[in-house]
C-alpha cells in the first residue's frame, strides 16, 4: 500500500514522522471502507464551511450577546435546523452505501471478537 511505502521511505531520515504515520494510518485511511461514490463527500468540508458562514451571518445580525448561554442557544438552534434540513431534504450520502459500510463494520467486529475469544 502506498501509505506504508511512503512511511518506510521516510523511516531512516524522519523516524518520528514515520512512527506517526504508522499510528495514524487506520484513522487517516478510514474513508476507504466507504463506497467510492462517498469519497468526495467525505473529503469535502463544504457543509462545514456553509454551516460556519451561517453562524457568522446570524451572529452578525444579533451583534452583541448578553451572555455565553445566548450564543450557545443560537448556535444550538442553527445546528438543530441544519440537522433537520439534511435529514429531511438532502441526502449527503446514499443510505444503501452507508448500510453496506455498517454491515462490513459489524462483520469485522464479530470476526475480531471471535478471534480474541479463540486466543483466550
Amino acid at each position: 500500500m502506498q501509505w506504508r511505502e511512503t512511511a518506510d521511505r521516510l523511516r531512516t531520515r524522519y523516524p518520528k514522522l514515520s512512527e506517526l504515520m504508522d499510528e495514524a494510518e487506520e484513522e487517516v485511511l478510514a474513508f476507504i471502507h466507504f463506497p467510492k461514490d462517498h469519497w468526495r463527500q467525505i473529503s469535502s468540508s463544504n457543509p462545514l464551511e456553509r454551516f460556519n458562514n451561517e453562524i457568522k451571518c446570524r451572529t452578525h445580525v444579533v451583534g452583541i450577546f448578553p451572555n455565553d448561554k445566548a450564543v450557545l442557544r443560537l448556535v444550538g438552534a442553527l445546528a438543530a435546523e441544519q440537522s433537520d434540513e439534511w435529514s429531511l431534504s438532502r441526502q449527503y450520502m446514499s443510505q444503501e452505501g452507508l448500510k453496506l459500510v455498517m454491515k462490513d463494520m459489524s462483520e469485522s467486529k464479530i470476526l475480531e471478537n471471535k478471534s480474541e475469544k479463540d486466543v483466550a
